[in-house]
């Protein structure tokens, strides 16, 4: 089943994230993400969270949509990736993670190495893709695409192969370390060990 979650962030513009979303057979929304989809033409395989940015029409409309889960430990795209873990699903596109606040930009794109043992996770924004790796990696690409890597480990080290500026053992101790590479041709490598790499490539 082609699922998308849909968090409360910026809503997509960019035509890689609109056609996952017209694509979708079913279309998670985190609590007040639900308006914009609507507003969008699109209906809400679930609504989640603790609800509280749902308006009264919408929850009178969608009342058999709605999943409360008010646990203050969690925000609402953590709860909707745990639905979808305990429902089956292996596979996810997130929406709508960044673009309105900072912090919740960060957060969001930290989280998918918590996600990526228990689902297989990308993250799309209206620049690119964000998706995380946990062993050493041959990714697709094309010449001169737009490439940064990030760890929330510092002590991860991480050696290049394919990249117009090598990483040889380079340590992602900061993230800045790992950003604004490019790839030089139809693929490149990451080697590194006993940690994750989030890699963001542009459209």
């Amino acid at each position: 089943m082609k699922t998308v979650i849909l968090a409360n962030g910026k809503y997509p513009t960019h035509p890689v994230p609109l056609a996952r979303l017209r694509e979708a057979e079913m279309i998670a929304c985190c609590d007040g993400a639900a308006e914009k989809l609507v507003d969008h033409g699109l209906e809400p395989g679930f609504i989640i969270g603790d609800l509280d940015s749902v308006s009264p029409a919408l929850k009178e409309r969608y009342a058999n949509l709605l999943v409360r889960d008010s646990d203050q430990e969690t925000n609402d795209l953590t709860k909707a990736v745990n639905w979808c873990v305990r429902n089956g699903i292996r596979e996810v596109t997130i929406l709508g993670a960044t673009g309105i606040r900072e912090d919740h930009t960060l957060g969001n794109i930290s989280l998918l190495a918590d996600y990526g043992s228990r689902i297989e996770a990308v993250m799309l924004t209206d620049t690119g893709s964000f998706r995380v790796y946990y062993r050493s990696v041959t990714i697709a690409s094309r010449p001169g695409q737009q490439v940064s890597l990030f760890s929330i480990d510092p002590s991860l080290k991480v050696t290049s192969t394919g990249l117009r500026y090598p990483l040889n053992n380079l340590a992602l101790n900061s993230w800045w370390r790992g950003t604004l590479n490019e790839s030089a041709g139809d693929s490149f490598s990451l080697e590194f060990e006993n940690g994750h790499v989030i890699v963001f490539l542009e459209h």
